[in-house]
């Protein structure tokens, strides 16, 4: 299940987000289709963890003295799992991180700066201080609260104990700041959530401490924040305050 690119850049004029009216041949999302994924996704990762616990616990029964093998079959189902959590959390991308536009060679430090004062006026008071933090935008939704960064967002759902990893991010970026970049995501997402979850790629599902792990600890405290929010079920429009 590899996350490939995907745009957000508008709204269809009848309502809704252009690109999701163009993907007919992709299925509408809903609190259904992600809970269903979210079962494929548990059940791929327990299937890896059999494909390699269960050869390496025959290999101790049959010959403890092969505990070095089963240590290598143990490792794997650890490392797999791991692997494709981290890539589910760097799809993120939060503004200033090591792969931020920001921090691109040639970035302009007062258009970032201007783009991010903008961004930060879209947001109310207490995401803007979490914004400026961790380089991630917060906004409650209908399927749950989001985190969206430069090239993704996470969607924290089932009251903070699962996690979604979507990668999209805005089509011809070009010089376009960091904020901005934000800032074209998260209005999309405000235009039509439903529609953004349908363009944007699913990456990674999965407990919500496994996607933490892999956060630069600057945006962890953005995540604390989205599963706060989704377990008080406060999941409604947000509005700039």
């Amino acid at each position: 299940m590899d996350a490939a690119p995907a745009t957000a850049r508008g709204a269809a004029a009848g309502g809704g987000l252009a690109e999701a009216s163009r993907l007919h041949w992709r299925e509408d999302a809903s609190e259904r289709t992600l809970r269903r994924d979210g079962r494929r996704w548990t059940a791929w990762t327990a299937w890896i963890g059999g494909v390699f616990v269960v050869p390496g616990a025959l290999l101790i029964a049959i010959e403890p003295l092969t505990f070095p093998a089963a240590a290598i079959c143990f490792a794997h189902a650890w490392a797999v799992p791991w692997i494709q959590a981290r890539r589910g959390a760097r799809q993120v991308v939060p503004i200033g991180s090591e792969r931020s536009a920001a921090r691109r060679a040639g970035a302009d430090g007062g258009a970032e700066g201007v783009a991010l004062g903008l961004l930060g006026d879209l947001v109310g008071h207490a995401e803007r201080d979490l914004l400026r933090t961790s380089g991630l935008a917060l906004q409650r939704g209908e399927l749950g609260a989001w985190l969206v960064g430069e090239q993704g967002a996470i969607l924290v759902r089932s009251r903070g104990r699962r996690a979604d990893c979507w990668c999209v991010r805005v089509a011809e970026t070009g010089e376009l700041p960091a904020g901005d970049r934000v800032a074209h995501l998260l209005l999309a997402l405000r235009e039509d959530e439903l529609g953004f979850a349908k363009v944007a790629n699913l990456g990674f599902s999965g407990a919500t401490w496994r996607v933490r792990r892999q956060l630069p600890g600057r945006a962890r405290p953005a995540l604390d924040a989205a599963r706060r929010a989704a377990r008080e079920n406060r999941c409604g429009v947000n509005h700039s305050g």
